[in-house]
């Protein structure tokens, strides 16, 4: 008899391997483009907004990877003080974020961060500032076939607490807190904000509940940063991130969670990578005065 039960919570086995691989599909992608067999960084960034890969190709910072064989995405290469970093832009939401994490994972990236624009929930500050998120509410699909359903995702106790110094002394107002991963933006109704808001939710994004139960599952390192931006426009002058549309802010709160977690190795700066090294600017200063 038909059951009225979601799929979403039926005929997972957490236990049982994919059939459908990363490693197989990738080996595709090069077969079918040409493409060598090369490593990427042991440190990866997904940009869902895009801002810090246009900032940094336009600037000419980022080279194109040249083994990186994804369908979908370019992985560009930067040098960002001192360690080589992968970055993919428009990496949006839970499922696409999360399959190249699995991509990027089987290609040779042991510590990656997310960097996404979020929603203000519950108000710690004037926007834009940075949230560590150690927990986010799983309401959304991915997270389901990683992991048995519960409220939360979490990030490694471990990761967040060798992060408990690594903002001291920079210029960006960062804290820690918990968020609401949604995959659909456009129906955060006044319900579902005051739900998340009655559990002291900081901020909503699209990615770190998928992101941190895939992290779980397979044992990886994993840390998703909220860009607080906004108050969902519902007040004018939203969506401001400052100076070359955050992306300065951005990468320096990235070099200080690289500087924490990162090992040794991954310091290496790859020689046939193309890049040159992130210069981080004053504040106020404009794009124009590079």
């Amino acid at each position: 008899m038909p059951s009225d039960e979601s799929p979403l919570l039926s005929a997972k086995a957490y236990d049982e391997a994919s059939v459908f691989r990363p490693e197989n599909l990738l080996r595709e992608g090069r077969r079918q483009r040409h493409r060598p067999d090369v490593d990427v960084p042991k440190v990866c960034l997904l940009d869902p907004d895009g801002d810090i890969v246009r900032h940094l190709t336009a600037t000419g910072v980022a080279g194109e990877h040249s083994g990186w064989a994804c369908y979908h995405t370019t992985l560009w290469v930067f040098d960002l003080d001192g360690t080589e970093v992968g970055v993919i832009g428009c990496a949006v939401g839970a499922s696409f974020a999360v399959l190249l994490a699995e991509q990027l994972a089987v290609s040779g990236c042991e510590l990656l961060v997310s960097v996404t624009s979020s929603g203000s929930i519950t108000p710690v500050g004037e926007p834009p500032y940075f949230v560590i998120i150690d927990r986010a509410r799983r309401d959304e699909g991915t997270s389901h076939h990683y992991l048995p359903a519960a409220q939360w995702a979490h990030a490694s106790p471990d990761l967040i607490t060798r992060l408990d110094d690594a903002f001291v002394g920079t210029n960006q107002p960062v804290m820690v807190g918990s968020t609401w991963t949604t995959d659909a933006p456009y129906r955060e109704t006044p319900t579902a904000i005051e739900a998340a808001a009655q559990l002291g939710v900081v901020a909503v994004e699209m990615e770190a509940a998928a992101l941190y139960a895939y992290a779980t599952a397979r044992g990886r390192d994993v840390i998703c940063v909220a860009h607080v931006t906004n108050t969902m426009a519902t007040e004018g002058d939203d969506f401001e991130k400052g100076t070359a549309d955050g992306a300065h802010d951005a990468l320096e709160v990235v070099a200080a969670i690289i500087t924490a977690l990162a090992t040794d190795d991954a310091h290496a700066v790859a020689v046939d990578h193309p890049g040159r090294p992130v210069e981080f600017k004053e504040p106020g200063t404009s794009q124009s005065e590079e």
